[in-house]
Formats: structure tokens, sequence, C-alpha cells
């Protein structure tokens, strides 16, 4: 079963240095979905040691669960966020939602 839209949430504004979490599910794709986030359209590596641009930002995604936490934002991860919920039938996208530090 494709997924549904994913529900996406995302804080609107966060202070520098402070933690936020992201948040993405949907419960209707069958297999399970796995989860992907982009931040103004370029994919978010789930792993940021093998991410192929350096970037200072430290940040934990657990595409299982679709949860992206960021553990000390810094103004480059102000952005618009998106998520992808993908499965063996299809993938489903949630709105763009912008997070400002």
């Amino acid at each position: 079963v494709k997924p549904m839209t994913p529900r996406c949430t995302v804080p609107k504004a966060v202070p520098v240095g402070k933690s936020a979490s992201l948040h993405c599910h949907e419960n209707e794709g069958f297999p399970k979905s796995t989860y992907s986030w982009y931040r103004n359209s370029e994919p978010l590596s789930p792993d940021t040691k093998s991410s192929a641009k350096p970037h200072n930002s430290s940040y934990t995604l657990n595409p299982t669960t679709g949860t992206l936490v960021f553990h000390a934002v810094h103004k480059g991860d102000t952005g618009r966020y998106s998520c992808i919920a993908t499965n063996d039938a299809g993938f489903a996208k949630c709105e763009e939602q912008e997070m400002e530090v």
C-alpha cells in the first residue's frame, strides 16, 4: 500500500544553540515507510559523517521513525524542510515548512 502524505511537524523558530526536533509520520503505508528529510530540496544524509559536503551541523536522522533531531542549531540550519515517506509501493511528500534559527 502506497504511503499517505506524511504529517510533518517543524518548529517555526529555534534559538541558536538549542536543540530542535522535526517529526514525520504516516501509518497507511504497507510495508512500513522509511523517511527521508530535505532542506531547501537538498536531501539530508542519514549519517552526518558521510556527508559529501562539509557541514558543521550535528543532527541525527532516524529513517525508521522519521525523526530529525538537531542537537545544537546554527544559522545555517534555517530553511524549508520537507519529508518523504517511501515504501515498496511508492512515496508521498509533506508540504515544505520553514524553520528559522
